[in-house]
């Protein structure tokens, strides 16, 4: 079957979440990827559990439809073996700090010089320039330097944790899958590729456009639960009489009329969703009933309100169940492993990518092969210790 992306060949270097999340959204839609993993520090993701088939089910996930080539990067025979590769494999994607690469000799100009057309991306949580260029990082400090905790969470307990991964994935993997394709459509029209700086920090910080463009045309410094959309009026999570949580997002006056029908006080869709008082109103009256009742009671309701849903409860419920949002996955053992599907829909196709992940250098000897390499060299390169055994 045709998908959209398999024209390109891509080699990865990232690990952990944010770029093998990016590569996979790229090898879903068909891609044609090599992850190189190091021979003596392969990606720490294939430590976190659970396993299945013997490999993490989250490192399974996130690399599937990848081959495994297992190199010690630091041996200038395995160096030769991406110089090879990048003469077809002409995008590159690394996770590196600043200068990772080009010490290893296979950075950004070292490679263009073999292949002038090269897409190279590099992905980190400061950028390429500035003070903060080599500095270590994780998800929680790309937030937080952002600015963006500042004004989430609420008011009397400071930031707040979120369960998935923002800065990694929506700030690093999806600018990382966006600029890539971007440069390959410029290079399909001028033959020329080009160098894709993509920081996670920018990236949070771009996500605040609502709040920040306010505070930079002069508005106060946004304050937790001190906004439209952080708490500060109606919009917010309520608890039920059980324990369970109601999402309530009834911004338009429509909605909002409809909400207080639902809650039966039609009088407060007079007084408007910013009023405050509206706000411990509708907190008493949700906390007298149980989430049951008030899921039969939204259900028909045109008025953005949904129940907070466990993760059981999402996987089972109408907007992921009917539209193919867990997929069945093949392994390199013929089995198949249950997956979270491709969120972008073709009137074409479902596309996602498979196999699961693989063991580490599950490829070498396929990749090794392809490049003109007999199975005596191999062997001496595993000797050598160049290619994982």
């Amino acid at each position: 079957m045709h998908k959209p992306l398999d024209s390109l060949k891509i080699l990865d270097f990232t690990y952990l979440l944010p770029g093998p999340y990016g590569t996979m959204m790229l090898a879903d839609m068909g891609a044609d990827i090599i992850k190189v993993e190091n021979s003596e520090s392969p990606d720490l993701m294939r430590l976190m559990p659970p396993y299945v088939d013997e490999i993490s089910a989250a490192y399974a996930h996130l690399n599937r439809g990848k081959k495994s080539l297992s190199l010690n990067l630091k041996k200038p025979e395995a160096r030769e073996i991406i110089y090879k590769l990048v003469r077809e494999y002409d995008i590159v994607v690394e996770q590196f700090r600043p200068g990772a690469m080009d010490r290893l000799c296979i950075g950004y100009e070292q490679l263009r010089g073999i292949n002038p057309s090269l897409i190279y991306c590099a992905l980190t949580g400061y950028g390429q320039t500035g003070s903060y260029a080599g500095r270590a990082g994780h998800d929680i400090n790309y937030l937080a330097l952002s600015g963006v905790e500042s004004f989430s969470g609420r008011a009397d307990a400071g930031p707040a944790l979120t369960g998935i991964q923002i800065a990694d994935i929506a700030a690093g993997s999806k600018n990382l899958a966006i600029g890539v394709l971007a440069a390959c459509i410029s290079r399909a029209k001028t033959g020329r590729g080009d160098y894709i700086d993509v920081s996670m920090t920018d990236g949070v910080f771009s996500l605040s456009v609502f709040t920040t463009a306010g505070f930079l045309a002069g508005e106060r410094e946004p304050r937790r639960e001190g906004e439209l959309l952080n708490g500060g009026c109606l919009y917010d999570f309520y608890p039920a009489a059980d324990g369970g949580y109601l999402s309530v997002g009834p911004l338009e006056q429509k909605f909002f009329k409809s909400f207080c029908e639902c809650i039966n006080s039609p009088d407060m869709a007079e007084t408007g969703i910013i009023n405050r008082s509206n706000k411990r109103r509708v907190a008493e009256i949700i906390a007298g009933r149980p989430l049951v009742y008030w899921r039969e009671q939204f259900k028909a309701c045109d008025a953005c309100v949904e129940p907070v849903n466990s993760l059981a409860e999402a996987i089972a419920s109408p907007p992921l169940s009917e539209r193919d949002m867990i997929v069945e996955v093949a392994t390199s053992k013929g089995d198949t492993v249950r997956q979270i599907g491709n969120p972008i829909k073709f009137k074409s196709g479902h596309f996602y990518a498979s196999p699961a992940g693989v063991k580490l250098g599950y490829h070498n000897a396929e990749i090794l092969t392809g490049l003109g390499y007999s199975s005596g060299d191999i062997a001496r390169l595993k000797e050598a210790g160049a290619v994982g055994v």
